[in-house]
């Protein structure tokens, strides 16, 4: 995986698993790869991928079965959605609107380019 360098390192790992949940890759009781895999496969720091399980522990996407392993929440879907739309309307939407307005689109106009091609 390429990491970017304006993003902590495991929140891209969190990225990813995020991905993989809306593509439904990952479903409900799924058990995923450790955190010892992950770290391989990804080249970084078990202690880092450690932090990206944790921080989706927290947020109820992901649970450890002690001995087992890790396995997708039962609602992980809705709530990767919550988070990501939360993400984009703080982070990107603003962004989008400030440089749209800049040059000159109307949301008619970003309509039409779209549905155009």
């Amino acid at each position: 995986m390429e990491f970017s360098e304006n993003k902590p390192i495991y929140i891209q790992i969190v990225d990813f698993f995020c991905g993989q949940i809306l593509e439904k890759k990952w479903t409900p009781d799924d058990r995923i790869p450790s955190v010892r895999d992950i770290a391989v496969k990804m080249e970084v720091n078990p202690n880092t991928a450690m932090r990206a399980f944790h921080y989706l522990q927290e947020k109820e996407i992901l649970f450890n079965q002690r001995g087992v392993g890790y396995f997708v929440e039962e609602n992980a879907y809705q709530k990767v959605l919550e988070l990501r739309r939360g993400e984009f309307i703080r982070d990107k939407l603003p962004v989008f609107f400030k440089e749209m307005k800049q040059l000159g689109f109307t949301c008619s106009d970003l309509e039409r380019l779209y549905r155009k091609g």
